[in-house]
């Protein structure tokens, strides 16, 4: 069978979280407007969507959403639509959900506002993704990092990836050498019988994984965890290195 190749048009970026492991930075300031270098973390993930070609971005927004929605209105570079989650938190899962209608019919790229940052290597993790995407296999393509060459990342991994790609979940108590990196192809299929109401990305992963259709695509170049406000020192001493 021949493989589908697809270029995304449309993506989404999830902008609504509270943000309470970054507190007290956070108590006036929404995570994705956190600066890292000068750049807000939202900034960083829809300037790397651009590069991409993504002409029409989605951002829901629920904590200081005021403050999310007047900064990336003003990106000029590709058209931007708010998905407005203030009436109620919906997560993950039932924030793509909502904003589906947003989203068109062909496969869109998923950035998480949050986590969505790193260095890129000598070809952009984008055009990896876009590469590898399989749509007659996949359901779903996430970046992933070797958890052991990021910075600001303790934990202990999310996904072990067969040698095509097909990832399988991390066993309770156990090691796996990739995390999830906050970017994600996804096609709408996924979302199909999904809950309504708020519910976690990682249902979908799980019944994807159920039906050998997630799939992973190793991260070229570093990625920075910026997942407390120390995190952010170590990631802006990472970036200044790597342009020395």
């Amino acid at each position: 069978m021949t493989k589908t190749r697809s270029r995304p048009s449309h993506a989404m970026i999830l902008g609504a979280g509270l943000g309470k492991r970054m507190r007290p930075l956070t108590a006036t300031t929404p995570k994705p407007l956190i600066e890292v270098n000068g750049q807000a973390l939202i900034d960083h993930g829809m300037d790397r969507l651009a590069a991409a070609g993504v002409q029409t971005c989605v951002v829901n927004v629920h904590y200081l959403a005021d403050l999310v929605e007047v900064h990336v209105l003003r990106r000029k570079d590709m058209d931007v639509v708010i998905s407005d989650e203030r009436d109620q938190l919906l997560e993950t899962g039932g924030g793509i959900k909502r904003a589906l209608p947003l989203l068109g019919n062909a496969p869109f790229f998923q950035l998480n506002a949050d986590t969505c940052y790193w260095i890129e290597g000598v070809k952009p993790n984008l055009e990896h993704m876009i590469d590898a995407w399989d749509e007659s296999r996949m359901d779903a393509l996430l970046l992933v990092a070797e958890t052991v060459k990021s910075v600001g990342y303790a934990g202990r991994g999310d996904f072990d990836m067969a040698k095509d790609g097909a990832l399988t979940r991390r066993q309770e108590r156990g090691v796996t050498p990739f995390a999830y990196a906050g970017a994600a192809l996804l096609h709408p299929r996924l979302f199909q019988d999904a809950p309504d109401g708020a519910f976690s990305m990682n249902l979908l992963f799980d019944k994807a994984i159920e039906n050998g259709r997630l799939f992973g695509v190793q991260m070229e170049g570093l990625w920075l965890h910026i997942g407390t406000p120390d995190a952010i020192q170590a990631a802006e001493y990472a970036v200044r290195e790597s342009a020395a």
